[in-house]
């Protein structure tokens, strides 16, 4: 009886202390104190976990080359025996690739046979190979300007003509001859003009340059001249962008212009005066003509247009010594 007893009391002992451990307060997790809870075992192994691949390294972008130019190194009025200018603007060409496109009046005073092969050829003939040449006034002081069709033979077109044209790049290049009385006259119907508006028609390129010796619009001592208007107009009709000219010796350059000089930013021709080949500098002796955006009379050199398909760029380089200098750019006519 008495051991009954103390088995009773023993139970209900145990029991008290299970109750006060279940009642007692909930123990909260310190927030310092992160508690891992352990993945219950299903008697299988979990699965591991995938290791992920680097991205593959990509190779840089290629980086895309400027498009190379067609590249016209262009001045007129050069060579003279008595003059040592053409010996500084050749020792500036002949670091220049290109193709030399001269603006008449290559060789002083005259054009004769002796002048070319005395004056002209020790300088600027160096690069007869690559130029493509336009007659000026002085060269018909020599007979049908017949020592200058002789010197520079098939280069400068059909002999006694003076006028023929080629494509450099993707541009198309017409020269012409500015003493075009010599020539069968200086009007819209005459020969020259005829020819011009057939080969415009003919190479139907997108961008389309001329040079001949006379300009058409000039601030310079010799002026303007209108004998080449039929010519300009037709350029412009085929939507021709720029012209360029020597006969004053100075550079100038115009805005775009109509063949009555009004400025046309959309379909005008813009034209470059680059009488600084090498044979005596001309002052301008007044105020700079409408439309003029840039003229010196201070340094010999050579203009440099660079023709892409569908822009240019102009730089014009003096001559070593020279400070002046004129850059810019345009784009063809859509």
């Amino acid at each position: 009886m008495i051991r009954s007893i103390a088995v009773v009391g023993a139970l209900s002992i145990l029991g008290l202390v299970a109750c006060t451990a279940v009642r007692g307060p909930a123990v909260e997790p310190s927030p310092d104190v992160t508690i891992s809870m352990p993945e219950a075992a299903t008697g299988a192994s979990a699965a591991p976990t995938a290791l992920s691949e680097p991205s593959p390294t990509l190779p840089p972008p290629t980086a895309i080359p400027e498009p190379t130019p067609a590249v016209l190194i262009a001045a007129g009025d050069i060579a003279g025996c008595g003059s040592d200018g053409d010996e500084a603007t050749a020792a500036l060409v002949e670091s220049l690739p290109g193709t030399v496109a001269v603006l008449g009046d290559s060789a002083y005073p005259s054009g004769a046979p002796e002048e070319f092969a005395q004056c002209y050829e020790p300088t600027w003939g160096r690069f007869r190979d690559r130029t493509r040449p336009a007659v000026g006034n002085h060269e018909y002081q020599t007979p049908g300007a017949s020592g200058y069709f002789a010197y520079f033979g098939p280069a400068a077109g059909p002999t006694g003509l003076g006028y023929y044209s080629y494509d450099l790049g993707a541009w198309h290049i017409v020269v012409l001859n500015s003493q075009c009385w010599e020539v069968g006259g200086c009007g819209g119907d005459d020969p020259q003009a005829e020819w011009l508006e057939t080969d415009l028609l003919a190479h139907p390129t997108q961008c389309a340059l001329a040079y001949w010796h006379v300009p058409r619009f000039s601030s310079g001592i010799h002026g303007s001249s209108d004998v080449m208007q039929a010519y300009w107009h037709l350029l412009v009709e085929a939507g021709a962008e720029i012209v360029l000219n020597g006969h004053d010796h100075d550079y100038e350059r115009f805005a775009p212009q109509d063949a009555q000089g009004g400025l046309d930013l959309e379909r005008g021709v813009r034209e470059f005066v680059v009488g600084t080949g090498g044979y005596g500098r001309y002052l301008f002796p007044g105020a700079a003509l409408p439309n003029s955006e840039a003229r010196d009379a201070s340094t010999y050199g050579v203009l440099l247009v660079s023709l892409y398909a569908g822009r240019y760029e102009w730089e014009f380089r003096p001559v070593a010594g020279g400070s002046y200098s004129d850059t810019g750019s345009g784009f063809c006519h859509p």
